[in-house]
């Protein structure tokens, strides 16, 4: 029975600044772990640290696009279509209905590239009723394959207001639409209550306890404890496993469980199960969500979140989505409003600050930037940036908390010196040019110079008169946190690379 349109919408009062930080992680992270994946979908094992043996901090990045189909640069694939395409019609319905989604689902996969066999067979049906049975017989009986978890991060993430049970309903729901193996359904519920049980703040291997529970005791348990727990082990690893290939609902999952519990944050979670090789886009979109909701927004490389992008067909035409737009749907999901937006104030002119090439303006100021300057805006730039070659779109809130300010900051300071190191001269900015700025810059200043906060207040104030130090957390920042022992590298910039030996194999249709 297809579970009602779920009617709440109420705002979850405890939810932080930290849980709401992880619940656009789990968005925003399968995005660009999608994206990321998707040069490599189909390839052996180790194509990605080929490609990449140190992470790319100048320049556009690591998202090159290009692999089987072509995608252009940060675009992501049919794994977060699909999910937003989940999202659209869980937002349209007010809860889950079948015939919604399988009206956002039908749209999406008429103009669709690499769309699975096991999806694309199902919704060849003109209504859902009898779709996914009608596909497994057309199929000889496989559809136990990762088309339905791929999508499963938004019930994840709306978990948090629905609570465990309906999310259990909704993920086995929106499963059943399309794939008719169980194990497809289970998979997809596992890893849904794992990014909830992550949003609100649980310990990973927490998580896989809790979640493996909620699934033993479910109608599904006797597939759950014979198709997917022996694989969730802390002593399974991909290299010795001889199940099925990660196109296979079970292996995906396994091979995403595994890089996040082995991750030491998002950028070697992700890069490690891309380098399993086989259907690279959709294991890094489940392992993408777990660990975006395990560290959080702020921990997933900036260079990956400014250039993440793709559109999806909807039943009232083509949307396109950026990084802003997947952070907005995050926050809808768990009961709030969109990112609030000012428009720039009258613009300071820019001023280049030091001789090295590094500059400081507003939004209305840097809006004027040369193409051959890079671009670091700390603010929501609406589409004011869209085209220019080379930036960084920084989440940073000058607001409220930021549960990843430390990797944030070394982020942007690398990204400083890479781009000077390209040739490159840099305007760092945000809306009114005064707090985000000034402490970026002085950040830069201090590692620079190997000077103390004080040094780089001076310089600061000495060079441009907009500072802004109204932040007491970013001043207890840079006056304890902010030293020669944290100077290093942000995890996953050019001196923080994880060389782990990793395997795979070819995928499976989805």
């Amino acid at each position: 029975m297809t579970p009602a349109p779920t009617e709440t919408t109420t705002p979850r009062q405890d939810l932080d600044d930290a849980a709401l930080d992880r619940a656009i992680g789990a968005i925003l992270g399968s995005a660009v772990a999608d994206a990321l994946g998707a040069k490599f979908e189909f390839g052996p094992a180790g194509l990605y640290s080929t490609e990449f043996p140190t992470p790319v901090v100048g320049g556009i990045g690591e998202l090159v696009g290009g692999g089987s189909f072509g995608w252009a640069p940060g675009e992501f694939t049919d794994d977060t279509q699909m999910a937003l395409a989940l999202a659209a019609a869980l937002e349209e319905a007010g809860g889950f209905d079948a015939g919604t989604v399988w009206r956002h689902f039908r749209a999406w996969c008429a103009d669709a590239h690499d769309v699975g066999a096991t999806t694309s067979t199902a919704l060849g049906h003109e209504s859902h009723v009898g779709a996914a049975e009608s596909a497994h017989k057309m199929l000889g009986g496989r559809t136990g394959s990762n088309g339905s978890v791929m999508r499963i991060a938004p019930v994840g993430v709306r978990g948090v207001i629905l609570g465990r049970e309906e999310l259990y309903r909704v993920a086995v729901a929106q499963s059943n639409l399309t794939h008719h193996d169980p194990i497809a359904a289970v998979a997809a519920a596992f890893v849904a209550e794992v990014i909830r049980l992550l949003v609100e703040g649980a310990d990973f291997e927490d998580a896989i306890s809790d979640a493996s529970d909620m699934m033993l005791e479910s109608p599904l348990g006797e597939v759950f404890g014979h198709g997917l727990a022996p694989a969730l082990s802390r002593t399974w690893d991909p290299i010795s496993d001889d199940g099925p290939t990660n196109g296979s609902a079970r292996t995906a999952v396994a091979q995403a469980v595994w890089a996040v519990r082995h991750g030491v944050h998002f950028h070697d979670t992700v890069t490690s199960v891309i380098d399993l090789g086989g259907d690279t886009d959709t294991v890094a979109a489940i392992a993408g969500a777990m660990a975006g909701a395990r560290f959080g927004a702020q921990a997933i490389p900036v260079r990956w979140t400014t250039y993440v992008n793709g559109t999806v067909h909807g039943p009232k035409g083509v949307r396109r989505y950026d990084a802003q737009d997947l952070i907005d749907l995050a926050r809808r999901l768990v009961g709030g409003e969109n990112s609030p937006h000012n428009p720039p104030q009258p613009p300071r002119k820019l001023k280049k600050l030091h001789p090295a090439g590094v500059w400081a303006a507003d939004l209305g100021g840097a809006a004027s930037v040369d193409a051959d300057k890079a671009v670091i805006s700390m603010c929501h730039t609406a589409d004011l940036f869209k085209g220019h070659p080379v930036r960084r779109q920084v989440l940073l809130r000058d607001s409220g908390a930021n549960p990843g300010l430390a990797s944030v900051v070394r982020e942007v300071v690398d990204a400083i010196d890479a781009f000077l190191a390209e040739g490159r001269e840099v305007v760092v900015h945000c809306h009114g040019g005064r707090s985000r700025t000034t402490l970026a810059l002085r950040a830069w200043y201090m590692r620079t110079n190997g000077v103390d906060h004080e040094a780089a207040v001076h310089w600061i104030e000495s060079e441009w008169p907009h500072v802004g130090r109204w932040n007491a957390s970013f001043e207890e920042f840079l006056d304890h946190q902010w030293h020669p022992g944290t100077w290093g590298t942000a995890p996953g910039g050019a001196d923080d690379f994880d060389t782990r030996t990793r395997t795979g194999a070819a995928g499976e249709d989805k």
